[in-house]
């Protein structure tokens, strides 16, 4: 009977199908690795890394003076508060003092008994005297009455006072939080421009950022001596006042110093906080940003720049430098150049402003 049975087909659900199955997957994921769908983009080239960044470090740029205007609004609704607060606080001794001075008249009223003017005089061992002091007590009155009177105009403009200080400390924390803002944006920017140049070997990295901070140039140009690399030394142009000439020695003297954004030295600076350092040491006030410091002073030509005009770049005004004469600026470049001569040409030039 054995030898009349049907032999037994095997289900494709068994193991033979698996494993065909798991072939057949293996194949699709070669043929997958083979048409290269599954490879990593390619690595980008250093020329691509340098635009990359350059892009980076310029809206980081724009951001950093959008976030000093911030700091320079914070710190102005700092100072309006603090005025608008001691000014209240004054007010409200003078006011204390002035109630003092009434509560001791009551009391004085209250312990004579507040007898009616007539029976006091009645009562009276010497009308005279009570005539003469009745005339003061009136006068009192009238100061009394007055006193209450200037009293609650005090108290109406020390309110007046506090809710002002409530609108500026609305003004301030809003100020605050635009500032926060800006230094994530910064920081962000900045972040992702020092991932891209960490992808890069020492040497392209140096050819990207131009070899800034070690250079030849950046030597050079520290030295007040001579014109060592074609160089121009400080002052070997002429600037068309003393204090431009002060302001483009000081940048000088900070050549090689780190450029750390919202920073004003005296170590370290942004390009608009070299800036605004270089004409402070020589006795100018300038506004902290780029968008304000063009209009600062005379636009001039750059036909026309002197040693000490300030310099500016890009479209929206978001970088600047102190001409130093020779087609070139002493400026702040961005995070991986120190403070450096470098050519006007450098960047996209938008205009120049002569500032005394």
């Amino acid at each position: 009977m054995a030898a009349h049975r049907k032999p037994r087909h095997r289900s494709l659900g068994g193991h033979s199908a698996r494993t065909a199955v798991t072939i057949a997957l293996a194949g699709a994921a070669g043929a997958t690795a083979f048409d290269g769908t599954g490879h990593a983009e390619p690595k980008p080239t250093p020329a691509q890394v340098k635009a990359k960044v350059d892009k980076l470090y310029q809206e980081a740029e724009a951001a950093t003076e959008k976030y000093n205007g911030a700091q320079e609004k914070v710190s102005a609704a700092q100072r309006r508060l603090k005025t608008l607060r001691d000014e209240a606080a004054r007010r409200e001794a003078r006011v204390n003092t002035a109630r003092e001075a009434l509560g001791s008249m009551a009391a004085s009223q209250y312990r004579s008994g507040g007898l009616a003017p007539a029976m006091q005089l009645a009562l009276s061992d010497d009308p005279d005297h009570y005539l003469d002091n009745a005339a003061f007590a009136e006068r009192a009155g009238h100061r009394q009455s007055a006193a209450v009177t200037r009293v609650r105009k005090q108290l109406r403009e020390i309110e007046q006072l506090r809710g002002a200080a409530r609108v500026e400390l609305t003004s301030l924390k809003t100020r605050q939080a635009e500032l926060k803002r800006h230094k994530k944006t910064v920081t962000g920017k900045l972040d992702a421009a020092r991932r891209l140049l960490s992808e890069l070997t020492a040497e392209e990295r140096a050819r990207v950022t131009g070899g800034t901070g070690t250079g030849t140039e950046t030597r050079a140009s520290r030295t007040s001596t001579g014109t060592r690399d074609g160089l121009p030394a400080p002052g070997s142009a002429t600037a068309p006042h003393s204090r431009a000439a002060a302001a483009v020695s000081y940048a000088y003297s900070k050549l090689g110093s780190p450029y750390v954004w919202g920073a004003t030295g005296p170590n370290a600076f942004d390009c608009s906080g070299l800036v605004l350092a270089a004409y402070r040491s020589a006795g100018v006030s300038l506004p902290r940003t780029t968008y304000a410091q063009i209009d600062a002073g005379r636009r001039v030509s750059r036909s026309e720049l002197l040693p000490g005009d300030l310099v500016f770049f890009y479209s929206g005004i978001t970088h600047v430098g102190i001409y130093v004469g020779g087609g070139r600026m002493i400026h702040a470049p961005n995070p991986s150049a120190p403070v450096r001569v470098a050519p006007l040409d450098e960047m996209p030039y938008a205009g120049a402003t002569r500032v005394v």
